[in-house]
């Protein structure tokens, strides 16, 4: 059985495919992440994730590389990191009382064979005040994720509901992964 490969510094995609009983190690990428002006959102997905897991495949030959991009798209929009306070507030104010869609693109290889899909959720904002905004952005949480906000944390109370794997919002559709996965190992 090959040995598996996570290119992600991402702590919520370890948590999960070490939930779902996936043996593997991490390597981070360290792949160039842009994408052409004009990309489709689900194409820039599964392109920066392709990026990330051949940039690791290239080092580590006889192993299965698992990469992963989560965003956060509306009005055909990417939200990514915030570059600052002001930036998450705004990114907030834009998703408030508003239904926006968290794509995570996915790209498994074993440097022979490549396989990458893309998985769509949406979810749907309660409409905010600006001191939930504050209040919520004060805690740092939104610093390092895509559209502001971390669903498996303090931002769950930001959330009315969602439609699709919530696994995907957390940043990696775990069980369509683990699904292609075992067509590598």
């Amino acid at each position: 059985m090959k040995k598996i490969i996570l290119a992600s510094a991402s702590p919520r995609r370890r948590e999960l495919l070490t939930t779902a009983g996936v043996e593997f190690e991490v390597l981070v990428s360290e792949a160039d992440e842009t994408v052409p002006e004009g990309t489709a959102p689900k194409d820039a997905a599964m392109m920066t994730a392709e990026k990330k897991a051949l940039a690791v495949a290239e080092k580590c030959t006889d192993r299965v590389v698992i990469g992963a991009d989560t965003i956060v798209v509306i009005d055909d929009k990417i939200l990514g990191k915030p570059k600052d306070e002001a930036d998450a507030k705004e990114m907030l104010r834009t998703l408030s009382g508003r239904e926006h869609e968290v794509i995570t693109g996915v790209c498994i290889t074993d440097g022979e064979k490549t396989e990458k899909f893309a998985q769509v959720s949406k979810v749907r904002f309660y409409e905010l005040t600006d001191e939930e905004i504050a209040a919520y952005v004060a805690t740092k949480e939104c610093d390092d994720k895509a559209g502001s906000y971390g669903i498996q944390g303090k931002g769950c109370v930001l959330v009315e509901g969602i439609e699709g794997d919530y696994f995907n919002i957390v940043g990696l559709p775990v069980a369509a992964t683990v699904r292609v996965l075992r067509r590598f190992i």
